[in-house]
């Protein structure tokens, strides 16, 4: 469940952000760049990534806290993210805006460049920072491939080319996404992002607040 940073009742004058916590490191990032120091952050588990379904009903509980705890302006930091509108729906429920796009590696591109390239990378395996960080606590090991790496293919046989769109310039980063890439016998592309339409939307969530 998600934990609201505590606030004062009827404390009008911030924007309470509820994120994945994929996104947590680049919301902050964001914050301090653009000095937004009215923004809060909260964030549902990362590990939903992999179970879309837990998102909408965690988000509407995280919503309905933030209210309780006295937030008027809340903005969900979460694309689609698999959850095939259900979290629309969640969205139009307490009259709050999301992420636009189907996921964080779109936005991180920015929607414009990402609608330029979807079709091409529809066999593409996506890493972001986060992912490289965490490649073995998301991948290796609930996977399996840690002890069965003869399980690549049967997970990544479909996939022709692993694209690690870069928040930051980190050459430690770099090493990971490169050895994913040669490990899982995948072409390799590195694409510099930042943080693309996040820095955008977050910025004017900001301003409505």
């Amino acid at each position: 469940m998600a934990r609201t940073q505590k606030t004062k009742p009827n404390q009008t004058d911030r924007l309470l952000v509820i994120a994945c916590g994929m996104i947590a490191r680049e919301v902050l990032a964001v914050k301090e760049q653009l000095k937004l120091d009215h923004l809060d952050l909260t964030c549902l588990p990362a590990e939903f990534h992999f179970y879309p379904d837990r998102i909408p009903p965690a988000m509407d509980k995280a919503i309905e806290q933030a209210k309780a705890d006295g937030y008027e302006h809340i903005f969900v930091g979460y694309a689609d993210c698999g959850t095939g509108g259900l979290l629309d729906r969640i969205c139009e429920k307490h009259g709050v805006e999301r992420m636009a796009g189907p996921h964080c590696f779109a936005f991180y591109q920015g929607m414009d460049a990402y609608a330029k390239v979807a079709d091409d990378d529809m066999m593409s395996f996506y890493m972001t920072d986060f992912l490289c960080r965490q490649f073995d606590a998301f991948f290796m090991k609930p996977l399996g491939l840690d002890k069965h790496p003869e399980l690549i293919k049967d997970y990544f046989g479909n996939y022709e080319k692993l694209v690690y769109i870069a928040q930051t310039d980190d050459p430690e980063l770099d090493k990971v996404a490169e050895k994913a890439a040669k490990m899982l016998g995948l072409a390799y592309e590195r694409r510099s992002t930042g943080y693309g339409d996040l820095t955008t939307e977050l910025a004017s969530a900001a301003a409505h607040a």
